[in-house]
């Protein structure tokens, strides 16, 4: 498990002394790890001088590095109140904070990547970053999440709060935690998408259904003239399961990702010009084969 080294207090006082837990305005809202679905992750609240309250610090892996750029999504519906670089103020580099309403809020910190904007309205589950290790300028620290609840009925430190997951308090100082994210309904929620797993520059020119288990996808770049196919999976999302994807140019041979990925295979991608394409994959059981098409 990587460590993480977080020395600079974020710009708040030096008090190490845990907060007393305070009364939230209204209901607490269903917060669950803001990691998508079956994902374990293990959180610390004890590895930090910076932590003066119940905030926690979230890594995955047995490197430093192992879960850089691991996405990040939202803990509940909400709207985003800050979505900026603050290193430079506090020490927290990238954080997006969502206000849940009843005077609840949540904080993620040290982010890579922001992926909400300040105002925009979240659903439970929605992508909003991407883990990392952005902070105050010679700050360096290990690729974590800071992720932190707080209230407004009193001042900080006394208005963060206990995590709760799933309706489960976090075992406090340090506990592995199953996410529950968007694992309720029709289907596990898919955090990815094709156009993100191929790249800047494509866009989905065909697809084709794997059952229930998934979707296939053909991408198209018109400025590299590349095609990409991913697979991305709709069911035991963030359980390593069998999937596939594969992109065949007319006249050479063809490129595949096979094997048991938690969210998606591929990308895999070629250079195609005005040459026609087969293309598909797979997902548990079902499988597709395109015949040579999209030409030029």
């Amino acid at each position: 498990m990587a460590t993480v080294v977080a020395t600079l207090a974020l710009g708040l006082a030096g008090v190490l002394a845990a907060a007393s837990p305070a009364s939230a305005a209204g209901p607490r809202p269903n917060f669950q790890l803001p990691f998508p679905c079956n994902q374990v992750w293990n959180g610390n609240n004890s590895n930090s001088s910076a932590h003066v309250g119940w905030e926690i610090d979230f890594n995955r892996g047995s490197t430093p590095t192992a879960d850089l750029g691991d996405t990040v999504v939202a803990a509940a519906a909400g709207k985003v109140v800050i979505s900026a670089n603050q290193g430079s103020v506090n020490g927290y580099g990238n954080l997006v904070k969502i206000d849940h309403g009843g005077g609840w809020s949540t904080y993620y910190a040290h982010l890579r990547a922001r992926s909400v904007a300040l105002g925009a309205q979240v659903s439970q589950g929605q992508k909003i970053g991407e883990l990392g290790n952005t902070s105050k300028p010679g700050n360096n620290i290990t690729p974590h999440l800071h992720y932190e609840v707080r209230t407004t009925d009193q001042a900080y430190p006394d208005n963060t709060q206990k995590a709760v997951f799933n309706g489960t308090t976090f075992g406090y100082p340090i506990q592995n935690v199953t996410s529950h994210n968007t694992c309720g309904g029709g289907g596990n929620t898919n955090p990815y998408d094709a156009v993100e797993v191929c790249g800047s520059g494509f866009k989905v020119i065909d697809s084709a259904a794997l059952g229930s288990a998934g979707t296939a996808y053909l991408l198209y770049n018109s400025g590299t003239a590349a095609n990409c196919v991913t697979t991305i999976k709709s069911t035991s999302v963030g359980t390593a399961s069998a999937v596939s994807a594969f992109l065949e140019v007319q006249g050479a041979a063809r490129k595949a990702d096979t094997g048991s990925f938690d969210y998606y295979a591929g990308p895999v991608s070629a250079a195609a010009g005005s040459k026609c394409v087969k293309w598909g994959g797979s997902a548990g059981s079902a499988t597709y084969e395109s015949p040579f098409e999209h030409c030029g």
